[in-house]
């Protein structure tokens, strides 16, 4: 239990708190400029400083991703080849691994490293969109200088919805305009799982059958969780705080961008291909 409450406080020392003294830094200085909603776009700002600060990992976990869709065929072939010599298969999969410069925990570090920021900001937002004199007490004992210390209530609402409601109460009192939050964080999360799968090239003879067989669940899982996470991220939104709606549709957004720029559409290409194919 010690250990664990350590780990808790110096998540809570070197991270949460941190974020929280950025978040109101930001606010301070929007609002200085009389920025209107200044509580909701220091929201957008900080997610994408942190989006930029995480840049270089996120870069290297999408890189070593688009190595591994462009081994699938070749390891899929090793799979035949080897399908009853296990001890083959491996030593020849490092071999693969090698040869294309791919390291597989190379995807898997960039993640594990972001998770505790990600979580630190997510937690960061759940208190600062609440209402309240004291939520305002807890933030200013948290604040490094007096400068920082809030002394009025900040507006915790973006273009007249407030931050901490979620779709599902708003929908009796906004209408069921309010549905395009949910709807539009899952569109965004569609597009950038999308762009993540890309369609595996068939064999030179064309015969889908046999590259049908060699599909593992990996790729079974990849194929439904295309569908099946935006939907669950689009549930989410409609039940969660708008905040974290904001935030997470920033971090989409920016993701989306980044993935253009190191891979292009991606999995997407195959569907603008069509779309340009059946307009012209």
């Amino acid at each position: 239990m010690n250990i664990l409450s350590s780990i808790g406080d110096a998540f809570h020392f070197v991270l949460f708190v941190p974020i929280i003294n950025l978040l109101v830094a930001l606010y301070h200085g929007l609002n200085f400029v009389h920025l209107p909603f200044a509580l909701g776009f220091s929201i957008i700002v900080l997610t994408v400083l942190i989006r930029l600060v995480l840049y270089p990992l996120t870069g290297a976990q999408l890189k070593a991703s688009k190595k591994m869709q462009e081994l699938t065929p070749h390891l899929n072939r090793l799979k035949e080849k080897h399908k009853n010599d296990a001890k083959t298969l491996q030593a020849e999969t490092m071999k693969l691994y090698k040869e294309f410069g791919v390291n597989p925990a190379a995807g898997c570090l960039p993640v594990l490293i972001q998770l505790p920021l990600i979580w630190a900001l997510y937690q960061a937002l759940q208190l600062i969109v609440k209402p309240g004199a004291a939520v305002l007490a807890q933030i200013n004992q948290m604040l490094y200088t007096n400068s920082l210390k809030l002394t009025t209530p900040w507006n915790t609402t973006f273009f007249g919805l407030p931050l901490a409601q979620n779709p599902s109460h708003l929908i009796t009192t906004v209408g069921p305009l309010i549905l395009l939050i949910p709807v539009a964080t899952g569109l965004f999360q569609f597009i950038q799982t999308k762009m993540m799968f890309v369609s595996q090239p068939q064999n030179k003879d064309g015969n889908k059958k046999d590259e049908k067989k060699k599909e593992d669940f990996a790729t079974a899982f990849q194929s439904q969780s295309l569908y099946i996470f935006p939907i669950m991220i689009a549930f989410f939104s409609y039940s969660f705080p708008i905040g974290l709606s904001l935030y997470w549709n920033t971090f989409t957004i920016f993701g989306i961008i980044q993935q253009y720029r190191i891979s292009g559409l991606g999995g997407l290409k195959e569907w603008t291909d069509k779309i340009y194919g059946k307009s012209k």
